[in-house]
């Protein structure tokens, strides 16, 4: 009794292969990186208004006191 498996062409398989690999990156990078420009700003305004809020609340140090 002879057992025959299926013929694969293996470079066909390793180029899907390659290909599955490649979709799974690219949608980690989508979920990991992809904002939309409104995020991207809102973010940006976000981080300034708290800059400007953190140096408002600064004590300047003058002249001779210690």
């Amino acid at each position: 009794m002879v057992v025959t498996g299926d013929v694969v062409n293996l470079r066909q398989f390793r180029k899907q292969k390659a290909r599955t690999e490649k979709d799974k990156q690219a949608e980690q990078n989508r979920l990991t990186f992809g904002r939309t420009k409104a995020e991207k700003n809102l973010t940006s305004a976000l981080n300034e208004k708290a800059s400007r809020e953190l140096d408002q609340g600064k004590l300047d140090k003058g002249e001779g006191d210690a």
